[in-house]
C-alpha cells in the first residue's frame, strides 16, 4: 500500500470524506493536506508517512482487542441483548448512580434488562483489564406537537430579540420585553415567540455582537437582563435610533447591572441568598468554570490562547469565580424562565421557541473548558454555497468526535440541557452537523468534511428533549445526504421549511400543499432577504455592492427574482407592475397558513415591511448585521393591524390550540 493510500484509508477510518459535492453539482476532491490537517484535528499523529501508517495500525488494534463496542445504542425502556468476544463478568450501573443495577456473568451475549432513557455505563472484566461501554438508552423519537398540544398545527412569530424596543429598556430588547411581546401575541393566536440565541457572548468580548458567535452556549447574554426587574437596578437608557450602539449600551448597562450586584451583596434576604446559592450549586463545575473564565478574561481579555500559563488549562487556573458572573447567570435564567412561564400564561400551547447556535467562538468559554474534547487547529465552517459564495468560516470550534464520544459526551449534553431549559420548542441550527461538518483547517488547506456520530448525537437530542418535553426543529437546509430528512422525521425532528428555497428541479416554486407536514414553514431567516428585501432586490444589490456579482450577474439575478415573485404571485411577469411588495407578503402568510407544515412562523419584519435582512452572511461591519431596532414599540406589536391581519389569516386557516 502506498503512503497515500494508507493516508486515505486512515482518512476513511476516521470519517474523513474523499471528497463532497457542492451546489453546482461537482465533486470537490479531499486533498492530501487536507486530510492531515483533520486527522491531526483529531489528536492523531500523521505528520510523516510512517506516523501515518503507525497510527492505522494502533487503531486496527486497538478495535481488535475488544470485547464489546465503546458504545452501543439501544432502545429506552426495552430488554435488548449485546454480544461479547469472550467470557466474562460484567455489572450495569445507571446514569447518576454509584452502585450497580444488574449484574451476571456471560459467555457470548450479554441480556440486559430495560433500562431508562440516559447514558449508562456496562463494564466487563474478561482477562485483562476491564473494558466499559457506554449505553444510550434512547426514547424512539422527541416530543411531538399533538402530543404537547393537542392540536396537529400551530402558528408562530420570529423576532429578533435585541432588536425590541421599549421605553423602559437599556437600548437592547431584553427579558422583560420577550414576556410583554409573548403575553400580547398569545392573547391573538400565537402558540410561540421564536428570537435569536441568547447565549452567553462574553464579558470581555465587548466586540462580539453576532448571537451565532457565542463564547457559551450552555449560559445565557446577561444583555438582556431587565434592569428595572432587579432591586438596586434603577433603569438606564442608551439613545435611540435606527440602529443598536452596542458601546454605549454595553457600558450603561454593565454599570447598573454591577450597582444591582452590590445592592443585592449588602442587601438581600435569607431567602434570596439561599435561592442564589441552590442555583449555583445546581449549576455545578459547569457554572464553576465559566465564572471564572469570565473573570479570568476581565483581567487577561477575551481570547484564552493568548492568557499566561496555567490560566489557559481550567483545571489549574487559580482562584475562586467572581460572585458578580454567578449571580449575572441566576439573574439571567431566572428572568429567561419567567419569560417562558408567562408566553404559556398569556396563551401560547408551545411559549418560547429558542435557537441554538451551531458552535461556540474558538476563543471562548466553552472551547477554553471543553478543550480536551475539541477538534484542534480546524474551525466549523461551510463550504461556498448560495447564501454566501465565497463560502464562510465561522471561526467555531468543533468537538472532535473520537475526544466527544470518549468524554461520554458530557460538554455536549450540558449545552443542550441548558438550551431546552427554558423552551417549548428549540430550533437546531445546522443540524446537518449532526451527520458531517465542514472543518477548514488553521493551516491554510482547503476545507473537507468529516462524520459525524449521527446516531449517538441524535439519540442524546431525543433523551434530553424528552425529560425537557421540548419539541426539537432541526435546520436542515442546503444540500443533504439522501434519507436524511426522513431519518430525522422518524425520530420526531421538525424539519425547517424556507419557502425561498423549496423549489423543483426546474427552478419553479413549489405549492404550498408540498410542504412537508413534519416541519416549521416560513418565508426566510435571518441570514435571506425579508419578503420587502426579496421584493425589491435588497440582496442582490448587496452582492453587486461588495463585487461579489459583477453587473452582469446582477442584471440576471434581477431577471430571475422578475421570475420568482411573479411565480410566488401565480402572475406573469409583465403584470408584476401591479403589484407590490405587501401583495408578496399577503399571499405568502396565506400559503403558510394552508400549507400542511405542523407549525409556521412567520417574521416579525415581514409583519411590518422591513427592507433589510437581519444579516447578510459573509459580513461583518459592512451591512448592519445584528444592529436593527424593530420600526415598532414592543408593547404596540401585538395590536399593530398589520400584526391583527396575520392573527386573522392563522385563525381561518384553523391553526393555534384553540383552548389555550
Amino acid at each position: 500500500m502506498s503512503a497515500d493510500d494508507t493516508l486515505s484509508a486512515l482518512a476513511a477510518r476516521c470519517g474523513v470524506f474523499d471528497q463532497f459535492r457542492d451546489l453546482s453539482g461537482e465533486d470537490r476532491a479531499t486533498s492530501p493536506d487536507t486530510q492531515r490537517a483533520l486527522l491531526r484535528a483529531e489528536g492523531l499523529e500523521v505528520d510523516t508517512p510512517a506516523a501515518v501508517a503507525e497510527t492505522l495500525a494502533l487503531l486496527r488494534a486497538e478495535d481488535d482487542a475488544r470485547l464489546l463496542p465503546r458504545e452501543r445504542i439501544i432502545p429506552a425502556e426495552q430488554p435488548c441483548c449485546l454480544e461479547i468476544a469472550r467470557p466474562g463478568i460484567w455489572q450495569l450501573t445507571l446514569e447518576g448512580a454509584t452502585e450497580a443495577f444488574a449484574e451476571g456473568n456471560a459467555e457470548a451475549r450479554i441480556d440486559l434488562p430495560a433500562l431508562p432513557a440516559g447514558l449508562h455505563s456496562l463494564q466487563l472484566q474478561g482477562k485483562g483489564a476491564p473494558q466499559v461501554c457506554l449505553l444510550i438508552a434512547t426514547p424512539q423519537r422527541a416530543p411531538l406537537l399533538p402530543q404537547k398540544t393537542g392540536v396537529a398545527q400551530v402558528w408562530g412569530m420570529t423576532a429578533a430579540l435585541y432588536g425590541l424596543p421599549s421605553p423602559r429598556n437599556h437600548g437592547l430588547g431584553d427579558f422583560e420585553d420577550l414576556a410583554v411581546l409573548a403575553e400580547a401575541l398569545g392573547a391573538e393566536g400565537a402558540d410561540f415567540l421564536g428570537i435569536n440565541p441568547v447565549h452567553a457572548l462574553g464579558w470581555a468580548a465587548a466586540d462580539t455582537i453576532s448571537p451565532y458567535s457565542p463564547t457559551h452556549r450552555g449560559f445565557l447574554n446577561t444583555a438582556h437582563v431587565a434592569l428595572d426587574a432587579l432591586p438596586g437596578g434603577g433603569s438606564a437608557r442608551a439613545t435611540a435610533g435606527d440602529l443598536i450602539d452596542y458601546p454605549a449600551t454595553t457600558a450603561l448597562h454593565r454599570a447598573a447591572l454591577e450597582a444591582a450586584f452590590e445592592w443585592f451583596e449588602t442587601n438581600a434576604t435569607r431567602k434570596e441568598q439561599s435561592s442564589f446559592d441552590a442555583f449555583v450549586a445546581e449549576g455545578g463545575e459547569a457554572l464553576a468554570d465559566f465564572a471564572r473564565f469570565e473573570t479570568l478574561s476581565a483581567e487577561h481579555g477575551a481570547d484564552w490562547r493568548h492568557w499566561p500559563d496555567p490560566d489557559r488549562l481550567p483545571s489549574q487556573a487559580p482562584g475562586d469565580p467572581a460572585r458578580l458572573h454567578l449571580w449575572l447567570q441566576w439573574q439571567a435564567h431566572g428572568q429567561l424562565a419567567t419569560a417562558h412561564e408567562r408566553a404559556r400564561g398569556g396563551g401560547m400551547a408551545l411559549g418560547l421557541y429558542l435557537d441554538l447556535a451551531v458552535g461556540a467562538r474558538l476563543d471562548g468559554a466553552e472551547a477554553w473548558a471543553a478543550g480536551d474534547t475539541l477538534a484542534q487547529g480546524v474551525a466549523l465552517g461551510a463550504p461556498p454555497d448560495h447564501l454566501s459564495p465565497a463560502g464562510q468560516n465561522w471561526q467555531l470550534a468543533a468537538y472532535s468526535p473520537r475526544k466527544l464520544a470518549a468524554a461520554g459526551y458530557g460538554p455536549l449534553r450540558q449545552v443542550l440541557r441548558q438550551a431546552m431549559r427554558h423552551c417549548g420548542v428549540l430550533r437546531i441550527d445546522h443540524a446537518l452537523g449532526l451527520n458531517r461538518s465542514y472543518w477548514i483547517p488553521e493551516d491554510g488547506s482547503p476545507g473537507g468534511y468529516i462524520r459525524q456520530p449521527f446516531d449517538a448525537l441524535t439519540a442524546i437530542i431525543l433523551i434530553e428533549a424528552q425529560r425537557a418535553g421540548t419539541l426539537i426543529v432541526g435546520e436542515d437546509l442546503g444540500l443533504v445526504p439522501d434519507g436524511f430528512r426522513d431519518t430525522m422525521a422518524e425520530k420526531g425532528f421538525y424539519g425547517y421549511t424556507v419557502l425561498q428555497y423549496e423549489k423543483t428541479a426546474n427552478g419553479a416554486f413549489r405549492g404550498p400543499d408540498a410542504v412537508r407536514p413534519r416541519s416549521l414553514a416560513c418565508f426566510g431567516t435571518h441570514d435571506t432577504p425579508t419578503i420587502r428585501g426579496f421584493w425589491e432586490g435588497a440582496d442582490i444589490g448587496w452582492w453587486r455592492r461588495l463585487d461579489w456579482i459583477d453587473s452582469d450577474g446582477e442584471a440576471e439575478a434581477t431577471r430571475v427574482r422578475a421570475a420568482e415573485k411573479a411565480d410566488l404571485l401565480g402572475q406573469g411577469v409583465a403584470k408584476l407592475a401591479r403589484y407590490g411588495p405587501q401583495d408578496l407578503a399577503d399571499r405568502v402568510h396565506v400559503d403558510l397558513a394552508s400549507c400542511p407544515a405542523a407549525l409556521v412562523a412567520v417574521q416579525l419584519d415581514d409583519v411590518l415591511g422591513v427592507r433589510e435582512a437581519q444579516n447578510l452572511p459573509g459580513t461583518v461591519d459592512v451591512h448592519p448585521n445584528w444592529r436593527r431596532r424593530s420600526p415598532v414599540s414592543t408593547a404596540d406589536i401585538a395590536t399593530h393591524p398589520a400584526t391583527q391581519k396575520i392573527a386573522r389569516i392563522m385563525a381561518k386557516a384553523g391553526r393555534g390550540a384553540s383552548d389555550n
